[in-house]
This record gives structure tokens, C-alpha cells and sequence, in this order.
């Protein structure tokens, strides 16, 4: 989901640079390496298997900011991360600040809206993302509103949710045929992105 959503906005006519902040151990990079010139981390420790060719930098995402310069990155994304963190908001201002005017915003999260996770509420009183198996690893779960109002209030523009097309069948380990997800996606989707503009000046 999230290479579509950057290749699709992309200017082909020189290279990019990215920024996978709770990069975890880099796995993003596998699926851009092919399409963008720079491809950085970061995390609160480099895990084992990030890339070694690749630049990091350690950071709480909890507690502060980047040590990077404002206006750093084309594409400043944020990959299942923010369900982890104390301040949603916090983390949203950070990363606007980290892109650069005319750059990209994209955060994913688990998609609360879908199916499997409105049975789950209805059953357990909790989203599927966010149970008592799941806690304290994630500990902030934001609907689709709530996403779409905080990149909003952190004046990003052409604010839009897109869907990962891939979703667990209720009751089962098997996933919904991606032809079915593409007809209900909000539906039938386990995840969710955020994607907005950083214009000029900000």
C-alpha cells in the first residue's frame, strides 16, 4: 500500500528521498529500493536487519524530535506506528515538519472501520488492534475521522484515506480475496493510510 501510494505521487523527473519513521527494522526499503534515490530510518534503537547501506536515526518517538533539519524529506511516512504512541497529534507535527513543501505525508494504522473490527467490538467491547493481546503495544486507535481531522489541523492539503486491500476473514487466518476488498475496502481492509501535501512555507 504505502510504495503505491508513493509511486503515485512521485515526480519521475529526479530521484526522492524517504523517511520511515518507527522504522523498525527497515522492511519498507524492500519495497522501494527499486524506486527512490535515499531511503532513511527512524526508530528508538536500530533493530537487527535494517539495511546496513542505509542512514539511521535513533529518536523516542515518544518523548522529543528528530535531530534532522525542518524541510528534510520528500516523503515522510510513518508505517503502524502511530497506534503505538502516547500523542498522535505530536507525532503528525513532527513528521509536517519533516517533510518538505510540496513533499508527502503518509501514516497507516490499523483500520478500525473494518469488518473484522466492528465484529470484534460488537463481541469483545474492543477493536481487533487493540485488545487485551494486543495491549500495551497499541495503545491509541484512531478511526478514519480522527486521522483525517489531524492531518487537517497539522495544515497538510489534499488530504485523502486509502486502504491496503488485504483483510482477515472474520473467525479465520484466510484473507478476503483481493477482486472482493477492492468492491467494500474500507470494509475488507486490516489497515489503513492517511495521505496529505505539505504546501510551501510551512
Amino acid at each position: 500500500m504505502v510504495r503505491r501510494l508513493i509511486l503515485s505521487r512521485m515526480n519521475r523527473e529526479g530521484g526522492c528521498k524517504v523517511l520511515d519513521v518507527g522504522c523498525g527494522t527497515g522492511n519498507l526499503y524492500g519495497f522501494l529500493s527499486d524506486s527512490v534515490s535515499d531511503y532513511e530510518g527512524v526508530d528508538v534503537i536500530r533493530y537487527e536487519g535494517f539495511p546496513t547501506s542505509c542512514r539511521f536515526h535513533q529518536l523516542d518517538l515518544d518523548s522529543g524530535r528528530a535531530q534532522l533539519p525542518d524541510a528534510y524529506a520528500d516523503f515522510v511516512v510513518a508505517v503502524e506506528t502511530i497506534e503505538h504512541l502516547e500523542n498522535p497529534r505530536a507525532l503528525m507535527r513532527e513528521l509536517v515538519r519533516l517533510c518538505r513543501p510540496g513533499g508527502w505525508v503518509i501514516v497507516t494504522t490499523p483500520n478500525q472501520l473494518s469488518l473484522l473490527s466492528k465484529l470484534t467490538f460488537l463481541l469483545k467491547n474492543q477493536f481487533n488492534a487493540f485488545t487485551n493481546t494486543n495491549y500495551p503495544a497499541h495503545i491509541t486507535a484512531l478511526l478514519e475521522i480522527d486521522l483525517n481531522r489531524i492531518a487537517k489541523e497539522c495544515q497538510l492539503e489534499q488530504v485523502t484515506t486509502d486502504f491496503s486491500l488485504c483483510g482477515r476473514l472474520p473467525g479465520t487466518a484466510l484473507k478476503w480475496p483481493r477482486s472482493i476488498s477492492r468492491q467494500c475496502p474500507r470494509l475488507l481492509s486490516d489497515n489503513i493510510a492517511v495521505v496529505g501535501k505539505k504546501l510551501g512555507g510551512q
